[in-house]
């Protein structure tokens, strides 16, 4: 027991101490800040037709455990999914493979460790929460009970669930991390739209919201005496708040059935670790690779002895951009299995066939975000692969190296727009056009930028996955591609956006190169 609390410990303490962790932590305080608008505010997080709660401390308790269950849940699993993956890396899993540990210890101190790490960040939101309720409350008293009620029994079970999915699709997709983040997202959607209709489906609520709001709606249709169900808004909605109205909401007493659930699904969390158990490869698939690779490279030393280097043409020197460009090109259209590409020319058809609107709000930001997995590894490609000082001693790495890069995600991102783009120029959306445009140049920008920060690829999943959703579900403050309607001055506004990113990521480059 004590060795495995020790691999508890340092696998907790590794993540933690990370840059991009630090830097997730910032912006999930940024954005845990918001779960409760301040009084003046202009959007709202939680609202039942116009009604929204007084801030007493169940509101604060139970809307910040919601908001809390399911950001979390959505971003959590992008922080912690490649825990697996990093042992590979670092050799500390052939290590672990070595010894005693059995698989099934291995997958679950895995598993502790990634929820140790989101309960860290709730922890912290839960902090927050109390201390925002001295800032806005109503002049009602403050009910600890209140708090640690509703993030026990709906905020800490998700976690952990998410915890164990995260092991669970590494065990399952192994390195393929786009399969990782694509089943993810699709998971979520359907699990965030389940609707019970019973009290006994509420048990079902994987993310434990539901049978809140439920009783919310039930306050709220009572209130207003009708027999149908008040319509619920979860999420940053912006207007209509000065129509809304004040309703008391109380908290309420979870029944046994529900206590018992979340108990059950944590329980049904450690089944499936225990299941997988077997089909864990214990880092064999690194060792058969390797194998596999020493072959290849006796059959290249053997053909390069063959090779008469008299007879071989004089190389020429390049320093122009373009071979830099072709190859990362190449680099990024490589990447990933052959059959994604296939999900990328079903995407673009859809862009063809389905009505613009849907095409340019729904489809368009999935099929960019079916890429997260080539961008986001535009600036850290020469960390992971331990070239990163070969790379900042080239010929002007930032005018060939930096914008060969930039440009090849570009490029990458406007090809398969390009469907949309020359669909909205034949209809006159000129505008709309440009935007998508000025959004793909924004984006691979933000990738290379957080990359060259982060000094890894895992903070762009996160706020790429973040974006792409708030997109998908219409929520125009984040909307980068046009895709709804705003001010005159919104390209000018994206434009400027790109350019401010630009220059981060130029200073930021010298700044590597000087050190």
């Amino acid at each position: 027991m004590k060795r495995f609390l020790s691999m508890i410990k340092y696998d907790y303490l590794q993540r933690t101490r990370s840059y991009t962790f630090l830097i997730t932590l910032c912006a999930s305080m940024a954005i845990a800040y918001t779960f409760v608008p301040e009084p003046n505010a202009n959007y709202s997080t939680l609202r039942i037709a116009d009604y929204v709660g007084y801030y007493n401390a169940a509101w604060f308790g139970y809307v910040t455990a919601i908001m809390s269950s399911i950001f979390l849940s959505l971003v959590g699993f992008y922080l912690i999914n490649s825990g697996i993956k990093r042992d590979s890396e670092t050799k500390i899993g052939q290590v672990i493979a070595a010894t005693s540990v059995s698989n099934f210890k291995y997958l679950l101190y895995k598993t502790v460790s990634n929820f140790l790490v989101l309960v860290t960040i709730v922890f912290l939101i839960f902090l927050m929460s109390i201390v925002l309720f001295f800032l806005y409350n109503d002049g009602y008293p403050f009910e600890l009970l209140q708090f640690l009620k509703p993030y026990l029994l709906i905020t800490i079970p998700a976690l952990f669930l998410v915890a164990v999915l995260a092991v669970a699709f590494e065990v399952f997709f192994g390195t393929y991390s786009v399969v990782q983040n694509i089943g993810f997202f699709f998971l979520f959607s359907i699990l965030l739209v389940y609707s019970p209709q019973t009290d006994r489906q509420l048990s079902y609520d994987i993310f434990g919201s539901k049978i809140v709001t439920n009783h919310m709606e039930n306050e709220v249709q009572k209130i207003l005496q009708t027999d149908q169900k008040p319509g619920l808004n979860i999420g940053f909605v912006l207007g209509n708040v000065n129509r809304n109205k004040k309703f008391e909401f109380n908290g309420l007493e979870f029944p046994t059935s529900f206590i018992i659930s979340r108990l059950v699904w944590i329980l049904l969390g450690l089944a499936l670790v225990t299941l997988i158990s077997p089909l864990f490869h214990r880092f064999t698939k690194k060792v058969q690779r390797q194998k596999k690779k020493q072959s290849v490279v006796a059959n290249d030393q053997r053909l390069a002895r063959e090779i008469n280097i008299l007879k071989l043409p004089l190389p020429e020197v390049d320093y122009g951009i373009l071979p830099l460009l072709k190859s990362e090109l190449l680099l990024l259209f490589r990447k990933g299995k052959k059959w994604l590409w296939i999900v990328n020319i079903i995407g673009m058809a859809f862009l063809v066939a389905l009505p613009y609107k849907i095409s340019h709000q729904i489809v368009l930001p999935i099929v960019w975000f079916l890429q997260v997995g080539r961008i986001s590894e535009i600036t850290t490609k020469e960390v992971s692969n331990n070239v990163h000082y070969f790379a900042r001693t080239s010929y002007l790495p930032i005018n060939r190296l930096l914008l060969s890069q930039a440009l090849s995600g570009i490029l990458l991102l406007q090809l398969l727009a390009m469907p949309l783009i020359v669909r909205l120029a034949i209809l006159g959306e000129t505008k709309a056009a440009f935007s998508i445009v000025l959004g793909g140049l924004l984006i691979v920008l933000f990738a290379a930028v957080s990359g060259m920060l982060s000094k890894g690829k895992k903070l762009f999943e996160v706020l790429f996955f973040m974006i792409t959703y708030a997109n998908i579900n219409s929520i125009p403050a984040l909307d980068y591609f046009g895709a709804f309607e705003h001010h005159p001055n919104y390209i000018l506004q994206l434009g400027s956006i790109s350019l401010i990113v630009l220059l981060t990521g130029i200073l930021f480059k010298k700044y590597q190169l000087r050190e």
